[in-house]
């Protein structure tokens, strides 16, 4: 056979492999819009039998724990059910259409709260990328006022604070405020909202609404709909402080034993409960994935970086993938997705799409999104793609490797991290000044042959694997075990003496097994 033909074997299975990593995951549209309203009732889901227990070994359906052919439909249809129930229109989703907006920024001038790493100018900027992402979304002005404490009721001091109101009503056409804060409360949100007489919204909302925009499958919107638990928790208890204002104090539901807040909140719980279950049962079936993966031995590959730094990019340069299509946007990948590529041995490897970073990004939604990052610990080595040209590239590598400690990652991963200068294209006769970073342009292929063969050395360290070239006899059992136990590369036959050379990718046991089973085989190590 020759080693075209086995190459392309190879990679479909490999591609198979990949599209299994993906097969967890639903198709799905986007979520209804609905008007954002500080009034938030939550109708109580039907309890389907069975909740909380673990899913049934080879039961059917997308959303079962383990894959399998039958199993129980009217259990599955329930689940099915539950599940268009949870991802129904969200009571936090934004209204539809148009928003003109002014974006506000807070500087913080001095103590613990200023970043050395950036200035005012650059954060706004950001937060203008934020607001453009959205379709229909236009930014009218930006103001950028001090403050010495942005963890304040109402962020500015009095002063600061008429300045910027009598700013705001100057501004006759602007239907919305972004204040470029982490997260506001309720409270905080309508008196701003009573003062300046239009929307105002922080980054959690912002951001929120853009990943709810871009999530197409049904995990990415359970975690959606789990990162916005918080939020209707905190609009419950601004609702219900009205209510007790405007009634003069709490009121039972009729016959029920229960307040109003007891009742929500009862409701959020249980809501909460079985979006957690429905991921807890995803998380399953990607373990069962990751096994068969596994078995397969394709070593994983993850792609990570600060949003929009140029992954998927470098992806479909790495796999020469036709289908990616990248976009220059903020968080346009919010679900994992896999992708098979060869490196210089004609080794097989899967590339991991993720989530990209953003700094401030509320700990709630990375929270929420754990279950999607959970599989970067599972990966054999870790690529960090910064965008060498941003201005803030400094705050934004700090900001990635922050969130990647903090998600317990193995520490051989970590350490064997390899970190990549993206778009060095822009920048005339660039080096890295950090160690051992690789400098490329995804876009125009610059670098992509050394970063592949440094991939490849971190992969062989990683999982142990070595390229031999293997002397066997064909009327022997050696091709065929090499076939079962190893990855074959390249089969050159030798019709003369009845041999073939074998060109293989092992792994350490596999290959001791190999040398106790065939002795007298001639092994060459390249």
């Amino acid at each position: 056979m020759g080693p075209g033909r086995l190459s392309q074997s190879l990679l479909l299975r490999c591609r198979r492999a990949a599209a299994a990593l993906g097969a967890a995951r639903c198709r799905g549209g986007p979520l209804s819009a609905r008007p954002l309203s500080a009034a938030v009732h939550l109708r109580a889901p039907q309890r389907p039998p069975g909740r909380g227990e673990p899913p049934r070994a080879g039961g059917g359906g997308r959303w079962k724990g383990v894959a399998g052919a039958g199993g129980d439909e009217e259990e599955e249809e329930e689940d099915e059910a539950e599940l268009e129930e949870l991802l129904g229109p969200s009571p936090l989703a934004l209204e539809p259409g148009a928003q003109r907006v002014a974006v506000v920024h807070p500087a913080v001038k001095w103590g613990p709260k200023k970043s050395p790493l950036t200035t005012a100018e650059l954060q706004i900027a950001e937060a203008v990328a934020l607001v453009e992402t959205l379709q229909n979304w236009t930014v009218l002005d930006i103001i950028i006022i001090p403050t010495k404490n942005p963890d304040k009721k109402f962020i500015f001091g009095k002063g600061n604070f008429q300045v910027l109101t009598e700013k705001i009503k100057k501004l006759p056409h602007v239907t919305a405020i972004f204040l470029n804060v982490e997260r506001l409360s309720s409270l905080t949100k309508k008196e701003l909202e009573d003062a300046w007489g239009v929307k105002v919204f922080d980054r959690y909302t912002v951001v929120l609404h853009i990943f709810r925009c871009n999530a197409r499958t049904k995990e990415a919107k359970l975690q959606i709909a789990l990162a916005e638990i918080p939020l209707l928790r905190s609009n419950l208890k601004n609702e219900v402080s009205q209510l007790d204002q405007q009634r003069g104090g709490s009121r039972y539901i009729m016959g029920s034993g229960e307040t109003f807040m007891e009742t929500q909140n009862r409701i959020l719980k249980e809501k909460e409960l079985k979006i957690r279950n429905a991921l807890e049962k995803l998380r399953r079936k990607r373990s069962l994935l990751r096994t068969q993966r596994r078995k397969r031995e394709f070593p994983i590959i993850s792609v990570m970086g600060y949003t929009n730094c140029g992954k998927t990019t470098l992806i479909k340069a790495l796999t020469g993938e036709a289908g990616l299509q990248p976009r220059d946007q903020l968080f346009a990948t919010l679900d994992i997705t896999a992708h098979a590529g060869y490196l210089p041995s004609h080794m097989a490897v899967i590339y991991v799409d993720t989530i990209g970073f953003l700094t401030d990004l509320p700990h709630n939604l990375v929270e929420s999104f754990s279950a999607t990052l959970e599989e970067v610990a599972y990966s054999d080595l870790i690529v960090h793609v910064r965008d060498i040209t941003h201005p803030e590239t400094a705050l934004q590598k700090a900001t990635v490797l922050s969130v990647l400690k903090n998600l317990n990652l193995p520490s051989h991963l970590l350490d064997s991290m390899l970190e990549v200068h993206n778009k060095v294209d822009l920048i005339e006769r660039y080096k890295p000044t950090e160690e051992n970073a690789l400098a490329i342009s995804a876009l125009h292929g610059h670098g992509l042959e050394e970063l592949k063969e440094e991939i490849e050395k971190k992969i062989l360290t990683a999982t142990g694997k070595k390229i031999l070239t293997v002397n066997v006899n064909l009327q022997g059992p050696q091709l065929s075990w090499l076939y079962k136990e190893a990855t074959v590369q390249e089969v050159e036959v030798m019709p003369e003496d009845g041999t073939a050379m074998v060109k293989v990718i092992i792994g350490n046991s596999a290959f001791g097994r190999y040398k106790n089973l065939f002795p007298n085989s001639k092994i060459f190590m390249l």
